[in-house]
């Protein structure tokens, strides 16, 4: 891997549930969408650097900086060194508990603590309106700063002089300062103590949340950090869970291959979640059931592949030809048009995620009232749907099969609504579950090419895909088996690299042949050899991917096979499932004690 010129994401992020920011090691807030996910940046100089506003504490100097959180929390401190002195700056969004409820407001909090000799600032605050074509229009008050001229309202409460701020000029910082950037809404409080309590409190709270989890000391600390990131990428409002903070960060240079992941993927949530109760959460499985609930019971004929974070049907993809893109990649898209795709694997994978609130006993399912009206709508539409052919899991949009990863996740949906039909004690749902494990069965069998002794992506298809992996790991093929044994080395042969990357198929798509490599698809694969047996291959490989993280331990979504270069969407919670997963399937593997 040529790690001099591999490209990484220089940026860290923090969130509480009700927004994600990316704050960039040279301090400026990089990426910041207010009030929601998926609504314009306030900051966006992640897309362009001048039309996307600044939110910097930098020096008047050369300086070098160091990044790191808060050990176990999603508090995020950036230390700069200058040669008259260093400061560091700890940024984190406030979430804990008030008055009975979680405290999450759109109020992003920023500490500025001198830390040896007497370091030169300069605040530089920016923000923009509607993705960068409004520079918004900076008031003071007598101890804030109001932004307005766009839709957004936003208010700067500091205890910074404001003359240096609005005029951008430095200031020797000899105590400690603070910035709190609030979204439509006064703040009246002190801010320093209120600022340090909060600083305190969400501490407390991340802390906590990390001690009640159940985390195998299998590189316990990268599962902390992972599951970290993907807690703060569910919009507690709704309980939707997005695919990733970020939009048009391209697969790789020049693809064109830039998408707007801030929408919720019912095929992505299932993995979430899935990572999630294997360290014992599952309040996150709750909030989704009733998103899921309320998309549901539409009476549209199927279910799309993704929703807005409200339920919004409608993410018509628009590309916004007055940004520069990243690094100048262009185009920069927001919206998705996969939401009118046909993906018919979707079922099955809400029914799973669904699954262990009817047959976990921490769960008390007769509190779900429609559980009769919700299993029957979903038994119908994998009924309605299991004959058709579809765009796939990777949303192929001019190519439709009849795909093998779709047909295993209507067998597994199936097997799932089967158990689910059992415990609320329904007769008719559970011969008709079983009438679509049968059939899935059938249509997953006739993918299989009995020469290469592999199972093809789709029907009638000579091309392998990483997705039928997913074969071993959801226990269609018996892991003992040998048929699961010979389908991994096929794969492996033919979509894993050198260094331990993986493809996800290597045939031309819509937009030719990929060149970066699916992160996701790695993970998989160590998965899958823990799944057969091979636990020192999966060991030596979950442990070659680790160097393909940024400098916080946070994976992007593909990675260029030649020089290990991060690319796509960033943080992907995709990456960060793959490697929760592929580590909790070594540790139930490894002979010794799994949990603390």
């Amino acid at each position: 891997m040529d790690t001099i010129n591999r490209h990484t994401y220089n940026t860290g992020i923090i969130g509480n549930c009700a927004y994600l920011a990316h704050i960039n090691q040279n301090t400026n807030i990089d990426w910041l969408c207010w009030p929601r996910f998926d609504s314009s940046f306030v900051f966006g100089g992640l897309l362009d650097k001048q039309k996307g506003g600044e939110f910097s504490v930098l020096p008047d100097e050369e300086y070098f900086s160091t990044q790191y959180y808060l050990e176990n929390t999603n508090v995020l401190c950036t230390e700069i060194t200058t040669a008259s002195g260093k400061y560091r700056v700890t940024d984190f969004a406030p979430r804990f508990q008030m008055n009975e409820r979680y405290f999450k407001p759109l109020m992003l909090i920023r500490k500025i603590e001198p830390l040896a000799g007497n370091p030169r600032v300069c605040v530089t605050c920016t923000p923009v309106g509607r993705y960068g074509e409004h520079a918004l229009k900076a008031g003071r008050g007598s101890n804030h700063i109001d932004y307005s001229g766009a839709d957004e309202k936003i208010r700067l409460s500091t205890t910074i002089s404001l003359t240096y701020i609005l005029d951008q000029k430095h200031f020797v910082l000899n105590e400690d300062k603070y910035l709190i950037l609030t979204f439509d809404q006064e703040f009246h409080a002190p801010i320093s103590s209120t600022a340090e309590r909060f600083l305190q409190e969400t501490t407390r709270y991340w802390r906590n949340w990390v001690k009640h989890s159940s985390i195998a000391h299998f590189f316990q600390q990268h599962v902390i950090r992972s599951s970290l990131v993907l807690k703060i990428h569910q919009y507690e409002d709704t309980g939707a869970i997005i695919a990733a903070s970020t939009t048009s960060l391209p697969e790789s240079p020049g693809s064109t291959r830039n998408w707007d992941y801030r929408y919720c993927w019912m095929r992505d949530t299932y993995y979430v979640l899935t990572s999630l109760n294997h360290i014992g959460h599952f309040e996150e499985m709750e909030k989704y059931f009733n998103y899921i609930t309320n998309i549901s019971f539409d009476d549209e004929i199927r279910y799309q592949p993704l929703y807005g974070i409200g339920g919004e049907k409608e993410l018509v993809e628009q590309q916004l030809g007055h940004l520069d893109g990243y690094m100048g990649n262009q185009p920069v898209r927001i919206g998705n048009q996969a939401y009118e795709h046909i993906q018919n694997d979707i079922y099955g994978q809400v029914l799973i995620s669904m699954l262990p609130l009817y047959t976990d006993h921490r769960f008390i399912f007769d509190e779900r009232k429609d559980s009769p009206r919700w299993l029957n709508y979903l038994l119908g539409k994998i009924e309605n749907t299991i004959d058709e052919k579809d765009a796939g899991i990777w949303e192929f949009r001019n190519i439709a099969n009849r795909h093998c990863y779709t047909n295993l996740f209507q067998w597994a949906g199936a097997n799932a609504a089967l158990k689910m039909a059992k415990t609320i004690g329904n007769k008719d749902f559970e011969t008709r579950a079983q009438a679509l494990i049968d059939k899935a069965a059938g249509y997953i069998e006739a993918c299989y090419d009995a020469e290469r002794k592999v199972y093809t992506n789709a029907i009638g298809s000579p091309y392998l895909d990483a997705s039928t992996l997913q074969l071993i790991i959801m226990n269609y093929l018996p892991h003992d088996s040998q048929r699961a044994k010979d389908h991994l080395i096929a794969l492996e042969q033919q979509l894993k690299t050198e260094n331990g990357l993986f493809y996800r198929y290597l045939h031309d798509d819509d937009f030719g042949k990929p060149k970066a490599t699916f992160l996701i698809c790695a993970f998989w694969y160590v998965e899958a050899l823990a799944c057969v047996g091979r636990v020192e291959d999966a060991i030596r490989e979950f442990e070659s991917l680790l160097k393909y993280a940024n400098h916080l331990r946070l994976f992007s979504e593909d990675v260029d096979e030649k020089d290990g270069s991060q690319w796509g969407n960033f943080p992907q919670a995709y990456s960060h499932v793959g490697l929760m997963n592929a580590a909790y399937r070594i540790s139930m593997k490894l002979d010794k004690p799994i949990f603390l």
